[in-house]
């Protein structure tokens, strides 16, 4: 690895290790646990393993080593811990620093299964929990306070998207010594500058955007090496969140690709908004990498593109129900970043246990859609969409 490696490159070559027979894809080790040569070299391993030694699938294992290097290497991270799935990531970065008595200060436009391990399970261990405005840097200066130990915010908020300023946000966070956790899954790694612009920790759903591809369950945590190994990997380890040998390859032949269908799919993106600006059947449409959006500058700024993901308002849940049904290309489904285009009624299916009052305060409509553009044809796309509002 050479460190004037630009992206694609350093997703294709990057972190590999090859065995004896010189292999060309990355292998997959799947082997629960590792033999030693002596019983002494045994003993010396569990007293501190090597960076290429193993004791046991939960602990670390050489295919998910590669998926964590090459990661790491996108994001400008010193290291990262692999798990077996976005939420697994997500719960193992905050539980991993946090004890009863302690403080959080979070965005309240969050993932339904988010919001449930910050409402329900970090307090119900003691952990007070204050949720602002993401975008209200007032709010956040007012709730941060000398105690607090961490903040957390999705950059891009699922599914209104709305964005929070990452440099200004961790400024006010490290100012009282509190850690940044950012769930970035909408911002994706490949347009991500989170760790540059004080992020603390980073975490993914590996599903999205790295697999890109539908076939597996996946999550990674980024940060410093004290974080990952200090504090992270011994509750990651003792609590089985790890990722499994199979899924880490399927994660690392994602990384081949990633940069190539994150960028195809932002760019139809953007002309599916261009091509959808004041149509009458939409009361709104928004995406952060148009200048319609209100934070366009900050997107253009924090992350230079607005990702993969339009949100799109009918007006009411019937007229958004007909229109999803009238769609031919898009697929009705809850998932996102994938190579085919999705699109879901957040209301009725993702974040549909929260309570109607909730989902108002958080732009949650009921006409409101998140659509996940593929790499399908872009013409072929922007027909489809048409054709089913033309169907309202």
């Amino acid at each position: 690895m050479t460190d004037d490696w630009n992206t694609r490159t350093a997703m294709v070559h990057g972190g590999t290790s090859r065995s004896q027979w010189g292999e060309v894809s990355e292998a997959i080790f799947l082997t629960q646990g590792f033999v030693y040569d002596t019983a002494e070299a045994a003993q010396a391993r569990f007293v501190e393993a090597g960076p290429d030694e193993f004791i046991y699938a939960r602990y670390g294992n050489p295919t998910v080593s590669m998926f964590e290097k090459r990661i790491a290497l996108l994001e400008g991270a010193e290291d990262a811990f692999a798990t077996a799935s976005g939420m697994a990531a997500v719960s193992g970065a905050l539980i991993s620093m946090l004890k009863a008595g302690d403080h959080v200060v979070a965005a309240r436009a969050l993932f339904g299964s988010c919001l449930y391990v910050l409402s329900d399970i970090l307090v119900r261990y003691g952990v007070e929990v204050t949720f602002v405005d993401g975008t209200d840097l007032d709010q956040w200066r007012s709730a941060i306070r000398p105690d607090t130990t961490a903040v957390f915010f999705e950059t891009i908020a699922n599914p209104t998207l709305e964005v929070v300023d990452i440099e200004a946000v961790s400024q006010l966070a490290h100012e009282h010594g509190a850690l940044v956790v950012v769930d970035n899954v909408f911002a994706t790694p490949v347009f991500s500058r989170a760790i540059s612009q004080g992020a603390d920790v980073v975490v993914y759903s590996a599903t999205k955007h790295i697999d890109g591809q539908g076939r597996a369950l996946g999550g990674i945590i980024l940060g410093t090496r004290d974080f990952i190994r200090g504090t992270l990997e011994p509750y990651m380890k003792h609590t089985g969140g790890s990722m499994s040998p199979f899924t880490a390859w399927i994660m690392l032949k994602g990384l081949e690709t990633i940069d190539l269908r994150v960028r195809a799919q932002a760019a139809t993106a953007l002309a599916l908004t261009e091509a959808l600006q004041d149509h009458p059947k939409l009361t709104r449409a928004i995406y952060p990498g148009h200048a319609s959006h209100p934070q366009f500058d900050l997107v253009t700024q924090m992350i230079g593109k607005g990702g993969t993901v339009v949100a799109l308002d009918l007006g009411d849940q019937p007229q958004a129900f007909r229109f999803l049904n009238a769609l031919k290309i898009v697929l009705i489904s809850n998932n996102l970043g994938d190579t085919k285009s999705i699109i879901t009624h957040p209301a009725t299916t993702t974040h549909q246990r929260l309570p109607e009052d909730q989902r108002a305060a958080l732009g949650i409509t009921p006409g409101l859609v998140r659509l996940s553009l593929g790499i399908e044809d872009t013409d072929d796309l922007i027909a489809d969409i048409l054709q089913a509002l033309d169907a309202v």
